[in-house]
């Protein structure tokens, strides 16, 4: 091999640690953050997250462009595609009680690189989602005043025309941006009780919405003569799914806040599926009213439930309605702020971001650091940038963190679980029968290794029928039919989203590759249902899977798809420079010169352990005679409480990469790493 040149062997191990898992050992119920959540708390919190503006925008902008009356089947299709990616929360907030989301699950499962991609894409659909609400916030504030602020704003500021920058300096949205995040940094009780009065105030207001709405309502507005129940047609009714879509996005908000729960293995199931049965029946009945109250072609699209009652003689009731709509708003705004932060301190305790963000503060319990430059950051786009051509990038980073949560939930059914597996404290499994003789020993093994296959095996009653497909490795067989079904996932969506013409293929080809795609699709997840999966009782698992799971990732591979080339431009950036910071730069380096010196048998066999999911201590216990320090223990570390040792990346005596990220200074000459690590 040329001098220079990466050799196989080290590209091998790079890979590997780049892709190494992130095991949760011990009690998954401790935390540094404070446990004060209950089932209501998750519940309005995911209530808030769901029910914003666009229940007060989007209502009327889907009737009049794409549905007609139809609009309220379109939220219901939406309802049931966003519950596919909402029982994938569900299972892996019950199952793993962590702050992270998206980004933790994907760590446990898939692996660090792909996990930093997501949360780093989370991270920008917080900031800019909480910017353009303030912003959307600020202006129909400004409305109810006749424009008087932005005039005021205009007249001694002046008007901008300077590209990616907004018209104007929005003070108000920056304000309110500031605002909520001091109230979010005194705690999560605080910003639950906040939560609470304006959750509550929201949905009275819709509660008044639709009886005023069903009072006023006129059946002739859905007549013939006014177009019909569906004048676009299933095609109209299917582009508005795809938009009424978006109006669910942000019951992941209760995921992201489990690690705050006090029993999160059975409030964040019930907490997503009330939040989301509930803003379901808001949307479709709020809908339903309001193109009952006034013809579906005169609609006003940015204020379409105020203008309904202005337009009927009630304008006392359009205030109402404005004040439910910054209500909930404000709600919005406070739960980005509530989210985002634990999602930059998942990170950081990882080491994949910088350190200083992994602080808690010992008196509100919160992620301090986090949360005030997340907000001064949130304040800044909202005060300066042109949010308009940013706000698709939401659907983006949304809907591949759905993609890659659906397929972490076949990963880890599919998996052997740890060995030492423990249940968590607020819910104790039931207390086992005791076996005391060595006759009950050898009958016990005997019966579990009879009856209970390891997950990832062939099932027994198909082995007759299947055996060749048992005589792969465990799980080989599995990995290679979830990446057949991802593949044929992307194909057929390309198929069904572009059509013949875009493809120009003749009409033929155009079914021949619709027919191969699907039935691919479709045996791949046959050889998936085939295998066992794991079958835990002390928490929710989602039902029909790989069946529920494969559907999302379809669904969310679509939706994708359909998205225009510049948001796939800036989201290619936005990776590009995620993974150029200095935090991430710098240990991928460091682990380049490790990969290319070796590594210790020890090391190795643990990391290919870690990597098949199946984390193994190693003798000595927790760091016991080890040279090398682990995560959180090094020069400038700190410790976060037990939980963050229990949690941290298993590797044997080799340091993980959440180390070596985290050490930004002293990386010293190369013949010191090997010294220092080793």
């Amino acid at each position: 091999m040329a001098p220079g040149l990466p050799s196989t062997t080290s590209l091998a191990r790079l890979c590997r640690k780049l892709n190494r898992l992130k095991p949760l050992e011990g009690s998954s119920m401790e935390t540094s953050l404070q446990r004060c959540l209950s089932t209501l708390d998750l519940t309005l919190l995911g209530v808030g997250g769901m029910v914003g503006s666009g229940l007060y925008v989007l209502t009327g902008t889907v009737a009049k462009q794409m549905a007609g009356p139809a609009v309220l089947v379109s939220f219901g299709m939406a309802a049931v595609a966003s519950l596919l990616a909402a029982l994938c929360y569900a299972e892996f907030g019950a199952r793993v009680p962590r702050t992270g989301s998206a980004y933790l699950f994907t760590y446990v499962s898939m692996g660090e690189l792909w996990a930093f991609l997501i949360g780093w894409n989370v991270l920008l659909e917080y900031l800019i989602g909480g910017a353009a609400v303030a912003r959307a916030w600020s202006g129909y504030l400004d409305s109810m005043f006749s424009h008087r602020i932005r005039n005021f704003t205009e007249a001694h500021v002046g008007v901008w025309q300077v590209p990616f920058l907004a018209h104007y300096p929005d003070f108000l949205a920056t304000g309110i941006i500031l605002l909520a995040s001091a109230l979010v940094s005194c705690g999560a009780r605080i910003s639950s009780w906040l939560n609470h009065a304006l959750s509550a105030i929201s949905l009275v207001i819709i509660l008044f919405i639709i009886i005023m709405g069903f009072v006023l309502a006129q059946p002739h507005n859905w007549s013939p003569e006014e177009g019909g129940f569906a004048p676009f047609g299933f095609s109209g009714i299917l582009a508005g799914t795809a938009t009424c879509f978006f109006a669910f996005v942000g019951f992941d908000v209760i995921a992201a806040s489990c690690e705050e729960a006090r029993n999160p293995k059975r409030a964040v199931p019930i907490a997503i599926a009330i939040s989301l049965g509930l803003v379901a029946s808001a949307y479709i009945l709020v809908s339903t009213v309001l193109t009952l109250m006034v013809p579906w072609h005169s609609l006003d699209p940015d204020s379409a439930l105020a203008d309904a009652f202005y337009r009927r003689g009630y304008s006392w009731a359009g205030f109402i309605v404005a004040a439910g709509s910054i209500c909930a708003m404000n709600t919005v705004l406070l739960l980005n702020l509530f989210s985002g932060p634990r999602i930059i301190y998942a990170m950081a305790i990882d080491g994949l971001f910088f350190q200083a963000f992994a602080h808690v503060h010992p008196r509100t319990q919160v992620p301090i650091v986090g949360i005030l430059v997340f907000g001064v950051l949130m304040a800044f786009m909202a005060l300066l940038l042109d949010l308009e051509a940013l706000v698709q990038f939401l659907s983006i980073g949304t809907l591949l963190a759905y993609t890659f949560v659906a397929t972490s939930i076949i990963v880890l059914r599919f998996q052997k679980p740890p060995p030492s597996s423990s249940p968590g404290l607020a819910s104790p499994g039931p207390v086992a029968k005791e076996y005391n003789s060595f006759q009950d020993h050898i009958q016990l093994v005997g019966t579990e290794q009879a009856l209970v296959p390891e997950p990832g095996q062939l099932r027994p009653a198909l082995r007759p029928y299947l055996g060749f497909l048992g005589g792969c490795n465990p799980g080989a067989t599995v990995a290679s039919a979830l990446s057949v079904m991802v593949a044929s996932a992307i194909t057929l969506g390309c198929v069904l989203v572009f059509g013949d013409s875009a493809l120009h293929l003749p009409k033929w080809g155009y079914i021949l590759l619709l027919l191969l795609s699907t039935a691919v699709f479709v045996l791949s997840l046959l050889v998936l249902g085939a295998h066992q999966q794991q079958r835990r009782q002390d928490t929710f698992q989602m039902p029909l899977v790989p069946l529920t799971p494969a559907l999302s990732i379809l669904l969310n591979i679509c939706l994708m798809l359909k998205l225009n080339y510049l948001t796939w431009l800036r989201f290619f950036i936005w990776l590009l420079i995620g993974l150029c910071h200095p935090c991430r730069t710098r240990g991928v380096f460091r682990l380049w010169h490790l990969a290319q010196q070796g590594e210790p048998a020890r090391a190795s066999a643990a990391s290919r352990r870690t990597l098949r999911g199946v984390p193994q201590r190693q003798p000595g216990g927790d760091g016991a005679g080890r040279a090398a320090p682990q995560p959180g223990t090094g020069p400038g570390a700190q410790l976060y409480g037990a939980a963050h040792q229990s949690m941290r990346t298993a590797g044997g005596g080799l340091p993980t990469l959440p180390y070596l990220l985290r050490r930004l200074e002293g990386l010293g000459p190369p013949s010191v790493w090997g010294s220092s690590c080793l």
